[in-house]
């Protein structure tokens, strides 16, 4: 079975929204579209319920002629602790999240416990539907503690994206990676 890990492009970056709430920024819609044009349709598409990833699927599964799902487990690393923090201080604190996997960084979700949380979920819905291909469409971070489970990897900022609007493919069922993240242009 192969899988896909998608993160969400671009977005609209507002201080006063809640970060779950920020939606797609005009170039990642156009980049969306984009990325739908670069794979194999899959048979199944299941999206974080943050607004950016449910943007995203939404366009990619139009493109498509598709439906797609929706599962919570899905979302980015729980930051609401802090919300919305100026590039100077997010970058800092990112490298402590994946620095130290164990320890909540300024009241963010554990490293661990959204690897965990990720990884039950990823299992759980490749489960139910072994025979068919999935695209996840959600985020980077999330994606990058995927990442290093599928490769039997201590969690580092090293398997973080390289940009938004990434991907990488793996096989749920041997739980291994087969390839590394990939800017999707």
């Amino acid at each position: 079975m192969l899988c896909t890990w998608v993160s969400h492009p671009e977005v609209t970056v507002d201080p006063t929204v809640r970060i779950q709430d920020w939606g797609l920024a005009p170039v990642g819609r156009a980049r969306a579209a984009h990325i739908a044009t670069l794979f194999p349709q899959p048979l199944r598409i299941v999206s974080s319920s943050e607004r950016k990833a449910l943007d995203t699927a939404e366009i990619i599964a139009g493109q498509w002629g598709s439906e797609f799902e929706v599962d919570e487990d899905l979302g980015e690393m729980d930051r609401g602790a802090t919300g919305y923090l100026d590039p100077r201080e997010f970058e800092p604190i990112v490298d402590a999240f994946f620095a130290e996997p164990h320890r909540s960084v300024r009241g963010w979700e554990r490293a661990i416990d959204a690897q965990s949380r990720v990884e039950r979920a990823v299992r759980r819905i490749a489960a139910q539907t072994p025979e068919r291909s999935i695209a996840f469409v959600a985020h980077g971070g999330v994606g990058a503690l995927l990442l290093a489970s599928l490769r039997r990897e201590p969690i580092s900022r090293a398997l973080d994206q390289p940009a938004m609007g990434s991907s990488f493919a793996f096989d749920p069922q041997d739980w291994t990676a087969l390839s590394s993240w990939e800017h999707v242009g």
